[in-house]
């Protein structure tokens, strides 16, 4: 059997306040996230920088210790899943260390024959998935490194990850009464610029969420209303509705909880966005009660380490990227 390692892939999130800027200016040089030009591309993101860095510094600083939880929460999945699998196992993140270019050096200075490459993103989209297995990509080419690729991102409606998505509801739901709560699937949100021009995500999250819907209804659980919105909007243009901003303000329940459909590992959009910001709309507003329930984390380990066991295992048929 030939040598293989797993690369876990992520943006990333920064490590430290000076890594801040660096995410913030790798992350709008990516041209699926800025899809226009090159020369415009770095206008607009140096514009979009010099507005947020001081207010995202900030939040870190206030709220998340001043780093990001997502590289220590991913080292913790990964020493669960040392536990598991008899293969090396590196974080690949997009746009601050640990870098993918690191975990490729790696694996080539260890011989590596095959790399399992599995997005922590569920949905896939050019944004997310299609960015970070380019990016490996390039990188094999650029240091003439030739492994096989075996790509796992098509697990939104794999029926083992809705069962662990049911879990992590039924975690955070307690002793609470379903029938009294609104479930709130929340999911990143992205530009329709975006979203109609051929990315995937929005079909994808739809489909995640009907079968989540359909599981919790398949198990005897029954919230008052179930809903799908989106996250995380950026600029003045156009995105995916309806927006979690606007659920939250206009509720018709004033007990709900949050699912995070789109997240793997527990970040700054989880822990900040959803646990604080959303929060205090929610509290000034008066809501009686506001759950938001946390990601897979290290509890994932189960899930991938099952998942790379199972020899129909393969990439999305809806991913542009072949290999």
């Amino acid at each position: 059997m030939s040598k293989q390692a797993l690369l876990l892939l992520n943006m990333g999130g920064p490590n430290n306040l000076d890594e801040v800027e660096l995410f913030l200016r790798n992350m709008f040089s990516d041209k699926y996230i800025l899809p226009i030009n090159p020369l415009m591309r770095k206008l607009v993101g140096t514009i979009i920088i010099k507005k947020r860095l001081n207010a995202v510094k900030a939040n870190f600083q206030e709220h998340l210790g001043g780093k990001s939880p997502l590289t220590g929460l991913t080292q913790g999945l990964i020493d669960r899943l040392q536990a598991k699998l008899d293969m090396p196992i590196f974080m690949a993140m997009r746009y601050v260390p640990p870098f993918a270019i690191e975990a490729i050096k790696a694996c080539q200075a260890q011989g590596i024959e095959e790399l399992i490459v599995f997005p922590m993103y569920p949905q896939c989209s050019t944004t997310t998935t299609i960015s970070s297995i380019e990016e490996i990509q390039a990188h094999c080419k650029a240091l003439n490194y030739q492994p096989k690729m075996k790509i796992l991102c098509n697990y939104y409606d794999d029926r083992d990850y809705i069962q662990a998505s049911f879990d992590k509801i039924i975690e955070a739901l307690g002793e609470r009464n379903p029938k009294e709560y609104d479930l709130i699937v929340s999911a990143h949100g992205l530009p329709l610029s975006i979203a109609r021009s051929g990315d995937v995500y929005e079909k994808q999250i739809e489909a995640n969420f009907s079968a989540l819907k359909l599981y919790l209804e398949l198990q005897g659980v029954y919230f008052k209303d179930t809903k799908l919105v989106y996250q995380s909007k950026v600029g003045a243009g156009r995105w995916l509705e309806p927006a979690l901003d606007d659920t939250i303000r206009n509720p018709k329940n004033l007990k709900v909880l949050i699912y995070p459909i789109a997240f793997t590992v527990d970040n700054s959009e989880t822990l900040f966005e959803l646990d604080i910001e959303t929060r205090e709309i929610a509290h000034k507003i008066g809501y009686e009660d506001f759950v938001v329930a946390q990601c897979f984390n290290a509890d994932f380990a189960e899930f991938i380490a099952q998942r790379i066991s199972k020899p129909e295992a393969k990439m999305c048929v809806d991913c542009p990227v072949r290999i």
